[in-house]
């Protein structure tokens, strides 16, 4: 009876090599296994030129918002001066730029508004400053406020889930632009005496937390739906288990598996804020003139539009960009947060 022959070292290597590639995954990139999800995620979003693109935009912006004043003082002009008032000669009889194009030159870059002169380029930045202000304020509470609420509801499930469930099916229902416009000035004539005049302060903060209190709930409706369904989870069992207390699983376990849709959820809801802010203001809720801003100067820019249609256009035209900008930067977030965009 004759045995079968052991295979030699030299062949026994050789399967074991031939598994080991077998085993690899197939199409795998090399050097990927070991990266993170957020450096893959850095890398999708990187070969993504339109959302590049985007970015640096969006960036443009928000520094001209940020350095408005210091670019107004380089320049030597400010939004409050009535230029044309001081200086006759820039305004024709009927109150519009003496000169063609709404004034534009080398005095004034984007020109002068009607009847008063302002600036325009300097009445530009600063609102566009002031609306990223109210916009980025109002994003970071919503998104902060949904977070906690619907985490909140969707951990502890039960009569809290039930209860909170309702109150967001309600503000999901609620009208919301009418009642801005109808319950703002109400608000401000409850908090400042008839005969006095509102400060700006107070209009910024009463714009920033009313859009707060119905903006949360979207995004806390869909973070309880997601953590329904995390919860029910093996890791989160396991937490349990060990006896990890639920701030703890809410912190370690939850929340990771959650910046995807909060973030997404953030990239969408600035540039609604932008268009929701300039909206109040331009049908006369909100900040108005002369405080600078998006919405004041497209309310003010529609009244002349037919006789001086630059004073239109740079305000419409700069936050048609910047809202563009934004929803196709939060489209190239959400593809390269989706592992299926690379694929």
């Amino acid at each position: 009876m004759t045995t079968p022959a052991s295979p030699s070292p030299a062949a026994a290597l050789e399967v074991t090599d031939e598994d080991s590639a077998a085993s690899a995954k197939p199409g795998t990139p090399k050097g990927t296994e070991s990266r993170s999800p957020g450096r893959l995620a850095w890398t999708r979003f990187k070969r993504d030129r339109t959302g590049v693109i985007s970015g640096f935009v969006v960036i443009f912006f928000f520094v001209i918002g940020i350095f408005a004043p210091l670019i107004a003082k380089v320049y030597g002009k400010d939004p409050y001066t009535t230029y044309g008032q001081n200086d006759p000669t820039l305004l024709n009889d009927f109150g519009f730029p003496a000169k063609p194009n709404g004034g534009i030159g080398g005095d004034f870059w984007f020109g002068i508004d009607p009847q008063l002169g302002r600036d325009v380029f300097t009445f530009l930045l600063y609102g566009i400053r002031n609306s990223l202000l109210i916009a980025t304020a109002t994003t970071l509470l919503v998104a902060f406020f949904g977070v906690v609420i619907g985490i909140t509801a969707g951990y502890l499930g039960g009569r809290t889930d039930y209860f909170v469930g309702r109150i967001i099916d309600i503000l999901l229902a609620f009208p919301q632009m009418l009642f801005f416009i109808g319950f703002f000035p109400v608000l401000l004539t409850i908090l400042v005496a008839p005969d006095e005049a509102t400060p700006v302060w107070l209009t910024v903060t009463s714009l920033i937390l009313i859009m707060t209190v119905f903006g949360w709930a979207p995004i806390a409706r869909l973070l309880r739906g997601e953590v329904l369904a995390l919860r029910e989870r093996e890791f989160v069992e396991a937490s349990k288990v060990t006896g990890a207390s639920p701030a703890r699983i809410i912190f370690k376990e939850l929340l990771p598996n959650l910046w995807t849709p909060i973030l997404i959820q953030a990239t969408l809801a600035l540039p609604m804020y932008v268009t929701t802010e300039a909206g109040l203001a331009f049908v006369g809720v909100g900040l108005s003139d002369p405080t600078p801003d998006w919405g004041v100067m497209v309310q003010n820019a529609s009244k002349y539009y037919q006789d001086d249609i630059t004073y239109m256009l740079f305000p419409g035209l700069s936050m048609v960009i910047f809202v563009i900008a934004f929803n196709l930067l939060g489209d190239s977030v959400r593809d390269a947060l989706d592992p299926k965009a690379g694929r």
